[in-house]
């Protein structure tokens, strides 16, 4: 799952694990199967919402 990490300075990261990026790989290749270009990857991605699960 991923972990959000805050620094001294207050600015946040997440960190994500290899289940965690295998999952966002398998979206975005589900979404996108059937794009015929980049424009039309970003349209078919800007109608979906991905979620990271917090540790």
């Amino acid at each position: 799952m991923a972990k959000i990490i805050e620094n001294k300075k207050g600015r946040r990261q997440i960190r994500l694990n290899t289940d965690d990026i295998i999952n966002i790989v398998r979206e975005y290749q589900n979404i996108t199967a059937k794009s015929i270009c980049y424009e039309h990857a970003r349209e078919l991605l800007d109608k979906f919402d991905l979620y990271i699960p917090e540790d």
